[in-house]
């Protein structure tokens, strides 16, 4: 007999504004019960003995170091611009500020 009755979900199903089938009341009350036990499980895990971790493994900084290295000039990098302005890509204005 599982822990939810199939009125319990009938009455979730309404708040929900769902329309479940007879055969299907049957179906979620077992599946949300399973759930609330796998639930009830994770929570008799956690001990007071274990620090709490904001990820399970230990993360360090992967990214590599920073090094100078040239770039494009202003002028390259505006070569294929379809409009420029004072060294600038210009666009369109699309929020109607000066």
């Amino acid at each position: 007999m599982p822990g939810i009755t199939r009125e319990e979900v009938a009455h979730l199903a309404r708040l929900a504004r769902l329309e479940l089938k007879p055969e299907e009341l049957d179906h979620f009350a077992g599946q949300l019960d399973d759930i609330i036990g796998a639930v009830a499980r994770v929570s008799e895990v956690a001990d007071q003995d274990v620090p709490p971790t904001s990820h399970p493994l230990p993360l360090t900084n992967v990214m590599r170091a920073d090094e100078v290295r040239s770039s494009l000039t202003p002028e390259q990098a505006l070569s294929g611009a379809p409009a420029q302005e004072q060294q600038r890509f210009k666009v369109p204005q699309i929020l109607g500020e000066d």
